[in-house]
């Protein structure tokens, strides 16, 4: 198979020349984003919005000049992700678009609409099927990520308490997800009910097509039936109040082959390209509420239209990277008895996995691994 092709280029800049954004626009005409016709098209732009108090995630100027871009090639751009499985500051369209405008997205920064991918409750998806899926044979992806004619992902490379670090695939896979989606992947289990913040509402149960919700009249509370369950996940979004959870109960290896399988499903058979920034590496993810000092420097500007060859990329240019001292990397490799794993992101979280995701993308077709550099 021929090397894919990645385009970069680093962060540096010269006094009176141009900014990073124009920088960055350079880099992916010269990737060739302009061979996707995107005139009259919808074009979604998939990226992490970053949870309230974290500020780690890519700055709104970033996207604006992808926007831009997009506009000059004659599509309809719009910025996209989908709710959080997890209660926070994202879980539903309303506090994810506050959240998203207080971290610097609005139309007017951005220059276009931003739209939460799977609707007001992350109950909007739509099951697409999964090519070669063995983990997963319908993916449930947010309805407006699928209604696009052209998918772009603007990704912030950085580390993961679970996953090693959070790339293309991440972003792409578990962030299209919709809330049921996104439980599929951390979990093969069942929900359960948080007794005390329960209301006896009962709209989830409306949400229930198999008879695993059971009311409970003579508490006032909801309760899971373990029989008729499926673990769909549709429960979790019908509840205002965070009663419904699920447990993390996936090995990672697990949730990264379902990572991979799902970001199949968002690419296959339309135009999509990828660009991913490694800057302000932190440790976890920008679903984190707060953010850590980097544990890598700021390495470059990333643009290909292979997602896996993307994050190989990324992946060797952070391992080649010398570890930033006051990081939680740094620490680490200088607690007593610590083993050198020769890996940045296990270095950092020891419990996380990464490996199994390139492995299997490649093994289901999403890409390749073998790639060809080209500096800007």
């Amino acid at each position: 198979m021929e090397k894919s092709k990645v385009y970069f280029t680093n962060f540096r800049t010269i006094a009176f020349g141009d900014g990073l954004p124009t920088k960055l626009k350079k880099m992916v005409k010269k990737a060739g984003i302009g061979d996707i016709d995107m005139d009259g098209k919808f074009v979604a732009i998939k990226m992490h919005f970053g949870e309230l108090g974290n500020i780690s995630y890519l700055r709104p100027n970033y996207a604006r000049a992808i926007v831009d871009l997009v506009k000059e090639l004659g599509g309809k751009p719009f910025l996209t992700d989908c709710n959080t499985m997890y209660p926070g500051s994202r879980k539903n369209a309303l506090e994810h678009l506050e959240c998203a405008w207080q971290n610097g997205f609005t139309p007017l920064t951005v220059g276009c609409p931003v739209l939460i991918g799977d609707g007001l409750k992350g109950t909007d998806d739509i099951a697409v099927p999964v090519e070669g899926g063995e983990y997963v044979k319908e993916a449930k992806i947010g309805r407006a990520v699928m209604d696009a004619d052209v998918f772009i992902s603007l990704t912030h490379f950085k580390g993961h308490e679970m996953t090693g670090f959070g790339g293309t695939i991440k972003n792409i896979g578990m962030g299209c997800g919709s809330r049921a989606g996104k439980t599929e992947q951390h979990s093969s289990g069942k929900p359960h009910i948080i007794k005390k913040l329960c209301r006896g509402c009962m709209r989830c149960q409306k949400e229930c097509a198999n008879g695993g919700l059971v009311f409970d009249g003579e508490r006032k509370k909801m309760t899971v039936n373990q029989e008729s369950c499926v673990g769909c996940g549709r429960c979790l979004g019908a509840c205002n109040f965070d009663a419904i959870a699920f447990d993390n109960d996936n090995a990672n290896e697990v949730l990264n082959c379902k990572m991979a399988e799902y970001t199949k499903a968002v690419v296959d058979g339309r135009p999509n390209f990828h660009i991913s920034l490694i800057v302000d590496v932190s440790p976890n993810c920008d679903c984190h509420g707060e953010n850590d000092a980097p544990i890598l420097p700021n390495l470059g500007m990333l643009a290909s239209f292979d997602p896996l060859a993307l994050d190989q990329a990324c992946v060797d240019l952070c391992m080649a990277a010398e570890p930033l001292p006051h990081s939680q990397l740094h620490e680490n490799m200088h607690k007593e008895g610590f083993v050198d794993h020769h890996d940045h992101f296990t270095n950092s979280s020891p419990e996380s996995e990464w490996k199994s995701c390139l492995a299997h993308a490649e093994k289901i077709g999403l890409g390749n691994r073998e790639y060809e550099l080209i500096q800007v």
